[in-house]
């Protein structure tokens, strides 16, 4: 009996095989080929440090950012010295024992500490807003010059389009492929 298990075990084994073996050599072959190309790729780059220092809306938009950056350090400059100002005032009056009470010393030092940490937030808030003006702007920029430049390639058909500032990733360039004065024209044209 148990030999005739073995045997039918054996058997239904061997169909199995067989049927894998059938089903997986008769399906059709697919080749992946490889990309074969004429061997022409066509290159430009794009010299961002110069088109950046020429192109309108980043100079007027790092301009802005200046202006807030000079507005906030002014603020800031100034409260600073009205709390030093307090701060010389209050050590003055503590040295002339000028509070008549110990409550009105420990008053008016919680408000300085107040005026101290007020301030600290203040520092805070105006440098997260610089931070967020400043992504808005390289991400307007960003947007700006990469919709330029797509609609540029539409006609000219560069397979790519580097970026490069100063010599950090093109070591040489044909000044033929340079196609920064393109793109920069193209960019302060849109602003108009």
């Amino acid at each position: 009996m148990k030999t005739n298990l073995l045997y039918i075990i054996n058997a239904l084994l061997v169909v199995a095989v067989v049927a894998l073996f059938v089903l997986f050599f008769s399906q059709e072959k697919t080749e992946v080929s490889p990309v074969t190309t004429d061997g022409s790729v066509s290159v430009a780059y794009v010299r961002m440090d110069s088109l950046l220092l020429n192109y309108t809306l980043y100079k007027s938009m790092s301009e802005e950012l200046l202006k807030q950056e000079e507005n906030a350090r002014a603020t800031l400059n100034q409260k600073a010295t009205d709390l030093q100002r307090d701060m010389e005032d209050f050590q003055n009056k503590i040295e002339n024992r000028a509070f008549l009470t110990e409550d009105r010393a420990r008053s008016e030092q919680e408000r300085i500490v107040k005026k101290q940490r007020d301030l600290q937030e203040l520092n805070a808030k105006m440098e997260q807003d610089l931070l967020i003006k400043q992504k808005q702007m390289n991400d307007r920029l960003a947007s700006t010059i990469d919709s330029v430049v797509t609609e540029y390639n539409k006609t000219k058909g560069f397979t790519f389009i580097l970026s490069t500032a100063g010599s950090d990733n093109i070591l040489y360039g044909e000044s033929s492929l340079n196609i920064t004065n393109d793109i920069l024209t193209l960019l302060n044209e849109e602003k108009k």
